[in-house]
């Protein structure tokens, strides 16, 4: 076992608002457990539908959060712009950052209608078009945040605003990835992170090589700062034999381990989980 200090990858736990943590409150809680146990980052998945589940609301949990902690970065890992509209979640992200001194962290993708977010309510589910919605909405939502005078008459929206004052902090933008897609990772190179995160399995350290070279062919700059983040499971708490390799997974360039929890665990699993901390390699 290595001991994780000086370690630059920082750890952060990654849940569903759903099921067992489908209360506001206990997610607030968890945060601030997470904090108080060392973690440095909380993330929300963001769905609106989960059956006969409870279900919260990610951005409104999100403003709890940045009310109730104050070291802890955070984020919705990952929200749709095309299911939220990018001058909305532009707004949102704009409240929370601000509410919480400028620890948010914009997790964003196309979004999932496995439990049919986008077609139970009539929104777009064809990829393309998501896809086409994604790259417009990113624009809008930079520009807004920049303050300047916007115009824009594009395929999917159009915005008109005057100039107004500016974000006081910078917002980071990650993009998720299922797969390392040549226009996903143009679109993850133009911004501040990517979340690979196939269905199947936890990224390896030669898969998280290959996303470094796919970003550097499409444009990302030697030495910019840039996170790459990854999720699984890794906890000496889950009492279950530790496949995952930390240690090449941060020499292949992961900067940040996701520790996932799961609805389908009880909470009392969850909360020994977080109150453990982060994971040491």
């Amino acid at each position: 076992m290595i001991d994780l200090t000086g370690s630059t990858v920082r750890h952060a736990v990654y849940l569903p608002p759903f099921g067992p943590f489908g209360e506001p409150a206990v997610l607030v809680d968890l945060a601030v457990r997470a904090e108080a146990a060392g973690w440095d980052g909380f993330f929300l998945w963001d769905h609106v539908v989960a059956d006969t589940m409870p279900i919260a609301d990610p951005w409104t949990t999100l403003g709890a959060i940045a009310h109730a902690t104050t070291r802890l970065r955070f984020g919705p890992m990952i929200t749709p712009p095309a299911r939220r509209r990018p001058w909305v979640v532009a707004r949102h992200a704009s409240t929370v950052s601000r509410l919480s001194g400028g620890r948010l962290i914009l997790g964003t993708g196309l979004g999932s209608d496995e439990s049919g977010d986008f077609s139970r309510f009539g929104e777009q589910t064809d990829l393309l078009t998501r896809s086409a919605m994604f790259d417009e909405g990113l624009d809008v939502i930079r520009a807004i945040w920049s303050g300047r005078r916007f115009d824009h008459d594009g395929a999917h929206y159009q915005v008109a605003l005057a100039e107004s004052p500016p974000e006081p902090h910078p917002i980071p933008i990650w993009v998720a990835s299922s797969t390392d897609n040549p226009r996903v990772v143009r679109r993850a190179a133009l911004c501040d992170g990517i979340f690979p995160n196939p269905e199947d399995h936890t990224p390896t350290a030669e898969e998280i090589a290959e996303t470094h070279r796919a970003l550097g062919m499409a444009g990302l700059e030697p030495g910019r700062p840039f996170d790459v983040a990854v999720a699984g499971n890794a906890s000496p708490a889950w009492e279950e034999p530790i496949k995952v390799d930390l240690p090449s997974l941060a020499r292949a360039g992961m900067t940040w381990w996701m520790e996932s929890l799961m609805h389908l665990d009880p909470l009392e699993l969850s909360q020994q989980i977080v109150d453990a901390g982060p994971p040491r390699w």
